[in-house]
């Protein structure tokens, strides 16, 4: 992306960035986590949490590598609709064979799991990780390269954006345990 299209540095004023403890910006996170569970809850068997999971670690690699290398920018293509697009059909690809392995090495039978499903809960994965960047970081341009133009970013503050979140994660755990307790054979 093209430097001067980011006209906000991460040191002005305003800058949405996250820091963890070394002063360095925080690319992986598990509060995208948090709306995955609320997904697993009313998708159920429909949408698997692992693919959606991996998914959010492939599309966090372009800013681990650009980390590494002392790069101002952190998210480029990954981090737009497009490259959301190119991630998730990438992890709905390697997803199902994975987390199909992964599930028969733990024994858990996985009878269903569909290319479908793969893609569809990769696509949920790397299109809600992009939304939910474009609201904080300022490098992130989310329509590129049809325009430069940042549409979300500080639609909501960083704290509540976090907050939501892991709203998300507990509305979405109390969801689960809710269809376990109903799906489980009534003793009476």
């Amino acid at each position: 992306m093209p430097r001067e299209a980011l006209p906000h540095s991460p040191s002005q004023p305003g800058a949405a960035q996250r820091r963890v403890p070394s002063g360095q910006p925080m690319p992986f996170t598990p509060f995208h986590l948090g709306p995955g569970a609320v997904f697993k809850a009313v998708g159920g068997d429909r949408f698997s949490f692992m693919v959606f999971g991996g998914s959010q670690v492939l599309i966090d690699l372009e800013p681990a590598v650009r980390m590494m290398i002392g790069s101002v920018i952190l998210h480029g293509f990954t981090h737009t609709l497009i490259g959301a697009l190119v991630i998730g059909t990438l992890a709905g690809a390697i997803g199902k064979p994975i987390s199909e392995r992964v599930l028969y090495e733990m024994n858990v039978p996985c009878h269903g799991f569909t290319w479908t499903m793969s893609f569809v809960s990769a696509y949920i994965g790397t299109f809600s990780h992009v939304l939910l960047d474009a609201v904080m970081h300022w490098d992130l341009m989310l329509l590129y390269p049809f325009s430069l133009s940042k549409p979300l970013l500080g639609l909501i503050s960083v704290d509540w954006l976090h907050v939501l979140c892991i709203g998300c994660g507990g509305l979405g755990l109390i969801l689960l345990f809710g269809r376990w307790v109903w799906s489980c054979p009534r003793r009476i």
